[in-house]
């Protein structure tokens, strides 16, 4: 049983109690403790100090940083109890069989399950088309649509038909996706 001392009581009390004392001078967010304001300002300065050595990403929480590590490292450390497969990211994942979408586009209010979804959307009410093409000049909003596009200039098929040996630009889940 842990034993608080009369500073460490008074801190815990204000979970129960509401108090927050410690509050945001940009956007007035209350606090209970300190250090809990100290690391949300890091939302309103941008400061990202926790960089991945693999491929510089930065991050504002250490937490962050460790999270985006499964990319690179592949792990999955929690098993979906629905469909049994290992997952980096259960909550996200759970939305898959739940159905939940709780990510709203405040422009035309369609939902979404991940962030980068709705980031991809966003894209469709600005315009913003980042990826263009070296050759002709053809912009896309996906680096992974580029790289189709570049295949009708290199003539490259890199996917094979299994029954006939055919050779295709597109992967069979890349035609289907498509339809």
């Amino acid at each position: 049983m842990h034993h608080f001392n009369r500073s460490e009581l008074n801190q815990h009390m204000r979970i129960h109690t509401g108090e927050k004392p410690f509050s945001c001078d940009v956007c007035e967010k209350g606090f209970y403790q300190k250090s809990l304001l100290n690391q949300h300002m890091i939302i309103h300065t941008g400061e990202k100090p926790y960089g991945c050595d693999v491929c510089s990403q930065k991050f504002n929480r250490k937490s962050n940083l460790s999270k985006h590590m499964r990319i690179h490292t592949g792990e999955k450390p929690y098993g979906c109890d629905v469909c049994c497969q290992k997952q980096s990211n259960l909550k996200r994942h759970m939305r898959i069989h739940t159905g939940e979408q709780p990510l709203d586009c405040n422009l035309c209010g369609k939902q979404f399950r991940k962030s980068s979804n709705l980031k991809l959307h966003m894209m469709s009410h600005t315009g913003d088309k980042p990826f263009g093409c070296d050759v002709c000049g053809q912009k896309f909003t996906r680096k992974t649509n580029l790289s189709v596009h570049s295949r009708t200039h290199t003539g490259e098929k890199p996917f094979t038909c299994d029954c006939c040996g055919k050779r295709f630009i597109l992967s069979i889940s890349e035609i289907f996706r498509n339809t």
